[in-house]
């Protein structure tokens, strides 16, 4: 049977997930001959279901032994939560833990830490679930600091992503740049493409570089060092990084993008506050609403202040 988590996906999608070792060719075909029925009848792969609808399966039983992942349990539970209701979680995420972990000899990352803990407070039960685990609905880097939004239902995480690529989150960070800005505060718009692992930044639209925009905001100077309020405008793989580098100020730390080699392990960087708008009906509830890290848990202030 369908469950409120698996509704409102297509038929395909769900079978994939609830039967991963049902090749697709397959599933297709078992569609196609009524081996796989919906709520006894032929249906495309297209349909979206709705909860309680229930499949009849004609098929051999060997894709219905299916291993539940509990893999996350092998993950510490604990969490640094910044807020959490019914729907989601925003966590501070520790420099050096990475969002998703592509290793499977290593659970410990941020998205089975948010499992784990739960688990622990039976919200999640992935024995039971058919087609859903909680997720992160964004990511950041593994040596940055911060804010990550994480959904505990389907519904939630549809919407939460849709709000986040029509810009309904807006995201600031904090960070320590080399020297001084003439500019105090300024949006620039910019070109950016990924190379080697690497971002390349140029000021004039160029063949294969996407746009992006940045805004900054002068906190506090000390030292030939300045503190940066960041608003992004645009969502690029090392956005903040590569452009402060662009325009001759790079992060506190960050010798990937040539600053100097100082005693500090990772790039000064945080994302340090989120502020929800116009947000979709079933979260419409975070409207106006501010979640941030407080300065005195952010480590780098104290190189500045």
């Amino acid at each position: 049977m369908v469950q409120e988590n698996d509704a409102n996906q297509r038929v395909d999608k769900f079978i994939q997930k609830a039967l991963p070792t049902l090749p697709k060719n397959l599933m297709y075909k078992y569609l196609r001959n009524k081996k796989i029925k919906l709520n006894g009848k032929r249906c495309e792969i297209s349909t979206k279901l709705q909860q309680g609808d229930e499949f009849t399966c004609y098929i051999a039983e060997e894709f219905f032994d299916v291993h539940k992942d509990d893999s996350f349990l092998n993950a510490p539970s604990k969490l640094d939560v910044l807020y959490e209701d019914e729907n989601i979680i925003i966590m501070n995420k520790e420099k050096g833990l990475l969002a998703h972990s592509e290793d499977l000899e290593n659970a410990d990352c941020l998205v089975n830490r948010m499992k784990h803990y739960l688990y622990d407070k039976d919200e999640f039960d992935f024995e039971k679930e058919q087609s859903f685990t909680p997720a992160l609905c964004h990511r950041i880097d593994r040596n940055t600091q911060g804010i990550v939004i994480g959904a505990k239902n389907a519904q939630a995480l549809r919407d939460m992503n849709e709000a986040i690529r029509l810009r309904k989150v807006d995201k600031f960070y904090l960070c320590i740049v080399e020297g001084l800005l003439e500019d105090k505060e300024k949006i620039v718009k910019a070109y950016h493409i990924k190379q080697d692992q690497k971002v390349i930044i140029k000021d004039e639209p160029a063949s294969g570089y996407s746009e992006i925009k940045t805004g900054y905001r002068v906190l506090l100077e000390k030292n030939n060092l300045s503190l940066l309020e960041i608003q992004l405008f645009s969502g690029k793989s090392h956005q903040i990084r590569a452009f402060m580098a662009h325009i001759g100020h790079s992060l506190y730390g960050d010798t990937k993008y040539q600053a100097s080699k100082r005693n500090y392990a990772y790039q000064a960087l945080c994302a340090y506050k989120v502020v929800f708008q116009d947000m979709p009906e079933s979260l419409s509830y975070l409207n106006e609403k501010e979640i941030s890290i407080s300065e005195k848990d952010i480590d780098f202030i104290a190189i500045i202040k």
